[in-house]
């Protein structure tokens, strides 16, 4: 990483601001065609800043092997990366979700490893996954394939989800049954913009929550096979 102005010079840590942040995230790029079938809604500057700096602020990013599934244009990615996080990895579905992500990295001087394929091409071992799944709602149970993935790469997963009390139950649930133990940590307003043809207004507002999950150590990992990676 090369913009000395992520780093204390007194300390040698990280020290960016959580609005600092949202500022450097609200300059990188979207993709111009997001594409239903992969549910793909941006995650706006205002919560991926904040999912990010509360897992800075316990340990999970600075100086971390950390993976974001789903990375889309590399937000999350990206915001780790500023972050301190040893080594970052995004992996998407959408190539051209791809190509927007390597210029946001460019545009910034960090580095981020980008790897086009499904979530199962990717293996262990990672410390931390962050990740803005698909919310299952036009592919059920997507989201939990995404869950059952993050816990099999990594230690800690910092995952998005729909607010709610049945939904939180559901997720510890099935949670448990994957042998991860979740803990809310807080609410999100994401913004979504007019993105597809049957948006109505010019802005959307869903109600969010966002969780750290710990796998736990009677959890197998499972095999790292080979991967298509984008430079």
């Amino acid at each position: 990483m090369t913009s000395s102005w992520y780093i204390n010079k007194l300390s040698g840590r990280i020290t960016v601001r959580r609005k600092r942040l949202e500022i450097i995230l609200s300059s990188l790029k979207a993709n111009p065609e997001p594409k239903l079938r992969f549910e793909e809604y941006s995650l706006d500057p205002t919560s991926a800043s904040t999912v990010l700096h509360v897992a800075t602020s316990l340990g999970d990013i600075e100086g971390r092997d950390v993976i974001d599934l789903g990375c889309g244009t590399g937000i999350l990615s990206i915001g780790a990366a500023i972050l301190g996080a040893k080594r970052v990895v995004g992996i998407d579905i959408d190539e051209d979700s791809l190509k927007v992500a390597l210029e946001n990295t460019k545009s910034l001087s960090v580095k981020v490893e980008f790897i086009s394929g499904t979530i199962e091409c990717i293996g262990p071992s990672f410390d931390t996954t962050v990740m803005n799944p698909p919310f299952g709602s036009w592919r059920r149970g997507l989201d939990v394939q995404f869950l059952a993935k993050a816990l099999a790469i990594s230690n800690v997963v910092y995952s998005i989800h729909k607010a709610s009390d049945k939904g939180d139950s559901f997720l510890r649930k099935k949670l448990e049954d994957m042998g991860g133990e979740m803990k809310r940590l807080g609410e999100l307003e994401i913004r979504i913009p007019r993105l597809f043809g049957f948006h109505k207004k010019a802005k959307y507002e869903v109600a969010a929550a966002f969780y750290r999950i710990v796998r736990l150590a009677s959890l197998r990992r499972d095999s790292l096979p080979a991967t298509h990676l984008i430079t």
